[in-house]
């Protein structure tokens, strides 16, 4: 059963780091980027190809994977790492972003507390392999 929650898992990561192509477009990079010099705007850029592509990789592990990181030493491990990591992001969504950003707002609540569910989710699942 534990399996198949980190292939769910995987698949989710792999349709996030999908989303990641709309960025540019939705958040109207192109103007709302322009007036940033040229290093911090590739930063931006770079930084968000890069983790679209490991959360896309760390995806494919958990579908390709499942059992090993449920079964083994090392998959444990990196549970562990996992869980953490979605732990913090958990976090990072309701200390590290302003309300303003969703409070009043129906579409971005509902993402708010979409993501939210989705995090808790990740940390909690990753956490479970860990500890079997």
């Amino acid at each position: 059963m534990l399996e198949t929650h980190i292939k769910i898992a995987g698949f989710s990561l792999m349709a996030l780091a999908l989303v990641h192509i709309i960025f540019p477009k939705y958040f109207s990079w192109k103007s709302e980027l322009k007036n940033l010099s040229l290093i911090n705007r590739q930063m931006m850029q770079v930084h968000t190809f890069f983790i679209a592509l490991i959360v896309f990789l760390v995806g494919l592990l958990c579908t390709s994977s499942n059992t090993d990181l449920v079964h083994t030493p090392l998959g444990k491990r990196i549970s562990l790492g996992l869980s953490f990591f979605w732990g913090i992001r958990m976090g990072i969504q309701f200390f590290g972003y302003s309300p303003k950003l969703w409070k009043g707002k129906v579409f971005e609540t509902i993402v708010h507390i979409v993501f939210s569910l989705l995090w808790i989710y990740l940390a909690t699942v990753f956490f479970l392999a860990y500890s079997s």
